[in-house]
Parts: C-alpha cells; sequence; structure tokens
C-alpha cells in the first residue's frame, strides 16, 4: 500500500471508533441523547457535525424513547440513521425497539453496556443488551475497540441488505471498551464508499407521493405473518452476516470469524463460551492452560440474533466440557447464554456436560485466574453441569 494510500491508524476509545465508522458510513440522521457510559460516542459525533467533517442532522431529543421515534421516522424516509444508548436508556427505549423491527427499519445502534439497578451501578453487565433478544434485531457483540468500528460498519450493509431488512444492535462492555483506548486502523473513505454503496438498494416505506400509514390494527393472522416474516428474515441473515463479514474480512485483513470466534477450540476437550471484554482474559488463561499441557480452547459469541446454531452443535461435539459464562442472569432461571446453549444441544441431540457460571455482574472483576479456577472445579468434579453456578472472585457462592 503507497504512501498516499496508507489507512491511518488512531488511539481511540471504543465509543470514538463507533463515532468514526458512523462518520465514514455519512450517516443522515442521528438522534441522540445521553447516558454513561455511552455520552462520548454522540458527543464526538456532534464534533464532527459542528466542524463540518461530517454532513448529518443531529437531533437533540428529550429522552431515549425520542430519539428511536425520531430514528423511526427518519429510517421509514429513506435516511441512514445511527442512534446509541445504555442501561435505563435502553430500558426507556425499549417500547421503541420493538416498533423499529416491527415495521422492517434499517436503524443501527450502538448499546454500551451497563448493569441496571437498584442499586445504582455505572459499570459492565449484559442483561440491558439482552433484553432485545426477542424484539427482531440483529445483535451483534464486540470485544475491542478496533472490532466496535468494524461491526458498525457491517452493521448498516447487514441492516439495509434488502432480503433481511431489520435493526442492528452492535454492543460492547462499558468502561472496559467504551473508555479503553487502543490503536484503531480506519479503513479510507473510499473503501467504505465502496463497501456501502449510495444511494441505498432499499425502498422507503414513507412516499409523500404514496402516502400510507404504518402501525394500524390488522387482523391477528396478519399480525402473526409479519412476525414470521421478521423470523424468516432472521434465519436468511444468518448467511449473509457471513457474506459481509467475508467482504469485510477481505477489505481490511482483519480476522474475527463469523458468528463465533473460536481461539483453539479444535482440539480442545474442554471449551469455554463467553462474550464481550472478558473473553480477553479467557484467551490468556487458554494461553496458561495450555503451556501446561491442558487441552482448553474458547468460543466468543460476537453475533445472540441470530443464534450461532450450528457452531454451537458443532463445538458441543468437538468437547467433552462445555463451559459458559453469563455476565448476565434470568432470575428464577440461570444464566441467559447457558439457558440457551442447553436448550440447542437438547433440540440437537448433543450430550456433552455443559456448565453455566454466573459472574462478573455490576462491574465485578472476571481475572485469568477465575477462569483457571473454573475450569479446574469443572475437571475436579467439584461442580455438577448447571446453569446456576453463582461464581465470586475467588470461589463459589454455596
Amino acid at each position: 500500500m503507497s504512501m498516499e494510500t496508507r489507512r491511518i491508524r488512531k488511539v481511540l476509545s471504543g465509543n470514538h471508533a463507533a463515532s468514526y465508522a458512523v462518520k465514514l458510513a455519512n450517516v443522515d440522521v442521528i438522534p441522540i441523547y445521553p447516558i454513561t457510559p455511552q455520552t462520548t460516542i454522540v458527543e464526538k459525533i456532534v464534533d464532527f457535525v459542528e466542524n463540518n467533517e461530517m454532513k448529518a442532522e443531529v437531533i437533540h431529543a428529550d429522552s431515549e424513547h425520542s430519539a428511536m421515534a425520531a430514528a423511526i421516522g427518519a429510517s421509514a424516509s429513506g435516511a441512514r440513521v445511527y442512534t446509541a444508548t445504555s442501561s435505563h436508556g435502553l430500558l426507556y427505549m425499549y417500547e421503541m425497539i420493538w416498533w423499529a423491527a416491527n415495521a422492517r427499519l434499517p436503524i443501527v445502534a450502538g448499546f454500551v453496556t451497563r448493569s441496571i439497578g437498584p442499586p445504582w451501578n455505572i459499570w459492565s453487565d449484559h442483561n440491558d443488551y439482552l433484553t432485545l433478544r426477542d424484539s427482531g434485531w440483529i445483535m451483534f457483540f464486540a470485544s475491542s475497540a478496533q472490532e466496535v468500528f468494524d461491526m458498525t460498519l457491517q452493521a448498516f450493509k447487514v441492516a439495509e441488505n434488502p432480503r433481511v431488512r431489520l435493526p442492528v444492535g452492535v454492543a460492547w462492555d462499558g468502561f472496559q471498551i467504551s473508555h479503553s483506548f487502543e490503536p484503531v486502523e480506519l479503513l479510507r473513505q473510499e473503501e467504505v464508499d465502496a463497501f456501502l454503496p449510495d444511494p441505498r438498494d432499499i425502498k422507503p416505506l414513507l412516499n409523500v407521493d404514496e402516502p400510507i400509514s404504518i402501525g394500524n390494527l390488522p387482523i391477528a393472522t396478519d399480525n402473526m405473518m409479519f412476525r414470521e416474516s421478521i423470523w424468516r428474515s432472521m434465519e436468511r441473515a444468518r448467511d449473509y452476516i457471513k457474506d459481509v463479514m467475508n467482504e469485510y474480512r477481505a477489505l481490511s485483513r482483519r480476522n474475527y470469524g463469523y458468528l463465533i470466534e473460536e481461539y483453539k477450540a479444535m482440539d480442545a476437550e474442554t471449551i469455554f463460551i463467553t462474550m464481550g471484554a472478558i473473553s480477553g482474559d479467557a484467551k490468556i488463561a487458554v494461553d496458561k492452560l495450555r503451556e501446561n499441557g491442558e487441552r482448553v480452547g474458547l468460543a466468543r459469541i460476537r453475533v445472540i440474533r441470530p443464534m450461532p446454531v450450528t457452531d454451537l452443535v458443532r463445538l458441543g461435539r468437538i468437547a467433552n466440557n462445555i463451559v459458559v459464562i453469563d455476565r448476565n442472569v434470568s432470575m428464577g432461571l440461570g444464566g441467559i447464554l447457558a439457558r440457551e446453549i442447553k436448550s440447542i444441544f437438547y433440540d440437537f441431540y448433543v450430550e456433552t456436560p455443559t456448565y453455566g457460571f454466573i459472574t462478573g455482574l455490576a462491574g465485578t472483576e472476571v481475572s485469568p485466574e477465575d477462569y483457571i479456577k473454573i475450569y479446574r472445579m469443572v475437571l475436579d468434579g467439584e461442580v455438577e453441569p448447571s446453569t446456576n453456578i453463582w461464581y465470586y472472585h475467588g470461589g463459589v457462592m454455596k
């Protein structure tokens, strides 16, 4: 690559990586409302607009609910739209989240994960984001600032495909990713323009020459038919997401895998399944255990919806033990990912013992040493296969 075409590398936080992706994607409308730890995404975007580095309409909404409502109106009119929120802001936005999906609008949103109160807490866990899992949104989860940048660009391409046409959320951990700085390689504007061609090949819902209304009362069977169409689009999206990631890999020369990133998993007897920032500590633990001759691997979930069913079943059949680390909990049931993975294994007759550890809630530290302790507990038979093993830093809650 010549000096004239060399890409720019910047030291960016995860939030600012998202801002640069939005700028390069030539987003038309950005409805915003601040909340920690999301705020610096939209602050940076406002800087771009005010400094004439980006041409976009920023809507300063009076709440997160209004921000998503504005995103819905703009997207229905044919604009490329981005917004972002966290935690209680996502819950306040939640009613409109469903309207966005059921109206089949290709909105992209950044969701910076943060624990839900009370008590008041600004640190990360994943319960806020996982409330979206039944709504019809495609759900990505990044584990580095570079991946936030890359996933945000990919999200627009996935959302706007006429055979998908669903909103896409890109999540990352509050503070551990959102406010941590690392080198990020940006694509050049001409590369992004080629990857995300404009005008977009998607017909707006609203047209002043052909007026319609959206969201009126249908008969029950039509309503069910609409939901089925979302289901089928989500199923089609699995292959299309892989195609987009393949195209982006060829462009960027960065490889994270597809719906799942596998790390030393192909010959592993025990496989950890993780999501988000704590996956980096899991990789360190896998390396340390490998140095001692232990056949351990990692599968990091990158796409939650559509769920990577085929990949999970394949990994379940490789391993002797599956250990799912949930940074969330469904009260009265257990860790959300562990429960979903166990249900998939049941459907596909995968009999591998599956252990579900609930940990890392409300910002609780999860270190490489914790992964090693969890691994020893499983191998030594100190815990039974379950989705309700509560692990605090240093040991299991009895």
